[in-house]
């Protein structure tokens, strides 16, 4: 029994060196090469903070582009889904919640012109960005809000389009709280 307990123990520090000491100093080294300094990248407005360029936030007022929905309503420390299925009778009636909302503010849109995306959460529910279409879907409703031509607000989305990685993984995409910072400051 001791030849096996002795090489266990030894063992055992050799790990609590590695992965607690050395492992957690690489891991901070590496962190500090990426943007933001490991913090992730924040988005700033005159000198001020106002988010993470890869955390979504919450946006209710007509004025505004509407972002996903979130199942933790975008609180980072608990990030998750809901875990309900897509049969789940809860689940329809949040997803039918969520589309007579949008149809109320956003007269003129027809049931099956909303995309998924601004009915469902996310996996995670920090989804930053929302699909093309989920932005033009939104126009109409901005422009007679702020008074400013549609034709003007879709140039602005189209100047927001991220394209997929490489051009070939994920899809096409907007950030909400950047087209959200650029639409104040359109004039």
């Amino acid at each position: 029994m001791k030849q096996n307990i002795l090489p266990a123990i030894r063992l055992t520090l050799v790990c609590m060196v590695f992965f607690m000491g050395i492992y957690s100093l690489v891991v901070l080294a590496g962190a500090q090469l990426a943007p933001g300094k490991g913090k992730g990248e924040t988005v700033v407005v005159n000198n001020k903070v106002v988010g993470w360029k890869l955390l979504g936030q919450k946006f209710t007022d007509d004025k505004y582009f509407w972002s996903r929905p979130s199942a933790v309503d975008y609180n980072a420390a608990g990030s998750g889904g809901s875990n309900k299925g897509p049969t789940n009778p809860d689940y329809l009636q949040q997803v039918k919640d969520r589309i007579d909302s949008f149809l109320v503010h956003n007269p003129g849109v027809d049931k099956k012109n909303i995309p998924s995306d601004l009915v469902t959460a996310s996996g995670a529910g920090l989804d930053p960005h929302i699909s093309v279409q989920g932005a033009y879907v939104q126009v109409k409703r901005i422009s007679a809000t702020r008074n400013i031509p549609e034709e003007k607000i879709k140039a602005l989305v189209d100047q927001h389009v991220e394209k997929p990685l490489l051009g070939l993984f994920g899809t096409e995409k907007v950030n909400v709280l950047k087209l959200n910072i650029d639409l104040d400051n359109l004039k």
